[in-house]
């Protein structure tokens, strides 16, 4: 009678343990597909360019070329910058080398290379080498005006919230689909260098001092 008595109440607590242990493995499991959305959202990003024929070269510094040949056209990119202002990428730098810089305030190697870029933005600046920001993936302006005023960025930054802009890289083209991430625009107004990968300074310097050197 009283092991009958029992039977249900033990037949519960492992029904109970099993809910459990599953709903422990899916905590898990979700947990791990979080973490490997981070990285990817903030990581060094693979190699490809878009699909298509990228004709691109892939070094194994992580900073990715094109020959003058097969270099694509930068897209259209514009918008409101951090402080508001209007910018057209394409228009506002026509004719120059132009480092463009895929950011975010909440990415931790966006914050190491940030002193970097300060620095050769500035070191550049005679050479007709222009900088620019696109700020992703920051719901809000603040964070990301303030990682500015940190790290004294002398150059603007659009605000692109959604990462709209990062969809207007056409296939085949050397497009910055990890954060952070850089490119390269020659004076015609074409991606010749791409890295997904935080810089230093002197991998900063190699991927700009060649397109300088163009004729």
């Amino acid at each position: 009678m009283s092991a009958a008595c029992r039977a249900p109440h033990s037949t519960n607590r492992s029904r109970s343990r099993r809910r459990a242990g599953r709903g422990r493995a899916a905590l898990l499991a979700a947990g791990a597909a979080v973490g490997a959305l981070t990285l990817a959202a903030c990581g060094s990003g693979g190699t490809s360019g878009g699909g298509g024929n990228t004709n691109f070269v892939a070094g194994t510094d992580g900073i990715a070329t094109a020959a003058k040949a097969d270099r694509k056209p930068l897209p259209e990119l514009d918008g409101e910058t951090l402080d508001g202002k209007d910018l057209n990428l394409t228009k506002a730098y026509k004719g120059k080398v132009l480092v463009i810089n895929v950011w975010g305030s909440w990415c931790a190697p966006c914050r190491a290379e940030a002193p970097n870029f300060v620095k050769v933005a500035k070191e550049k600046k005679a050479e007709g080498v222009e900088f620019v920001g696109i700020n992703t993936r920051d719901p809000q302006r603040g964070p990301a005006i303030a990682f500015e005023k940190a790290h004294e960025v002398p150059y603007p930054s659009v605000y692109d919230p959604t990462g709209k802009l990062m969809l207007r890289f056409p296939q085949g083209s050397l497009n910055p689909n990890a954060i952070p991430s850089t490119l390269v625009v020659d004076r015609d107004g074409k991606i010749a260098a791409r890295t997904q990968q935080p810089l230093n300074e002197a991998r900063l310097r190699k991927m700009i001092d060649p397109v300088v050197a163009e004729k």
